[in-house]
């Protein structure tokens, strides 16, 4: 779970920590833990709950050390009061995502299967470093923090999930991938808009088999949004050959590369072309920059 090895005459645990021994055996004698996945999920509750009970401990503390009251009592109160609505509420939470996780487990058409087809988006935001030397810790946090609750109203609107923020990027999918292309497309747009407090982004978008393991997302697909997003400039949106497949409603022939515009049949995006990249891992890489289709005279928007 994170924590040092104690040695054997150590006073370091509780029967409650017995009694969690207790029930791991039991998932392991009814079949759901073998070695390998007992090691992982206790990884992940460890990384996952360290994590939270950090920002939960630097949020109680604030409370007691704003207080006029003796901090000592503060915590108390907090303790006695407060910890068990938080240890409810988490629970609450937890219960709704598993029902919501088995529901999509159920909806695909190998259930349990750890590879899917899916849309993967990386969105990162655009001169972080320079603009984070800027600002004081307080005022980071602040953007940071704004960045990453407006995406998540604007990802799950749309659809996708998030599956991490990884610094100054987050990682998306999403089993549409039309409510990808939305969810980067807003993006971008948002934060091309001066009199939005958005930061500005780039992103890049690949569809195709994703392997799914303890919340999070692997393989070839993952790792070409990634590529793709570092080909992005600023403000733009670049999808691979799967994406844009999907996208256009059409399977892309091997002409030469070019830079010219394509509107694709009926799609509600246009297209560009990209010359072929190679990035690390993938050799001459294909790849469309998405956009909008910019309107006509006569129409509306």
């Amino acid at each position: 779970m994170g924590f040092p090895t104690q040695t054997d005459d150590a006073v370091a645990f509780t029967p409650l920590d017995v009694q969690a021994l207790r029930h791991t055996r039991d998932l392991i004698d009814l079949g759901i833990l073998g070695p390998d996945r007992q090691a992982a999920l206790v990884r992940t509750w460890g990384r996952s709950y360290a994590r939270l009970a950090e920002w939960q401990t630097t949020l109680l503390t604030s409370r007691a050390l704003e207080s006029d009251a003796d901090p000592a009592e503060t915590l108390a109160q907090l303790t006695e009061e407060v910890l068990p609505r938080v240890d409810a509420l988490q629970s609450y939470v937890w219960r709704r995502h598993l029902a919501s996780a088995g529901s999509r487990m159920l909806a695909v058409e190998a259930p349990g299967s750890p590879v899917v087809r899916q849309a993967v988006v990386f969105v990162d935001i655009v001169g972080y470093t320079s603009r984070s030397k800027s600002l004081s810790e307080a005022e980071l946090v602040d953007w940071l923090e704004h960045f990453e609750s407006e995406t998540l109203g604007l990802v799950l609107d749309r659809g996708g999930r998030i599956i991490k923020n990884i610094g100054d990027e987050v990682l998306v999918v999403a089993d549409d991938v039309d409510a990808a292309a939305e969810i980067a497309l807003t993006m971008t747009a948002r934060g091309s808009d001066e009199a939005d407090r958005f930061p500005e982004v780039r992103a890049g978008i690949a569809y195709g088999p994703v392997v799914t393991r303890l919340g999070d997302v692997f393989g070839p697909t993952v790792n070409i949004a990634s590529r793709l997003t570092s080909l992005a400039r600023p403000g733009t949106v670049v999808v691979d050959q799967g994406a844009y497949e999907r996208l256009s409603g059409r399977v892309h022939d091997e002409d030469a590369d070019g830079e010219a515009d394509s509107d694709a049949g009926g799609s509600p995006y246009a297209f560009r072309r990209m010359r072929r990249v190679s990035v690390k891992g993938y050799s001459r890489l294909r790849a469309w920059a998405l956009r909008r289709p910019r309107s006509r005279p006569g129409q509306d928007g």
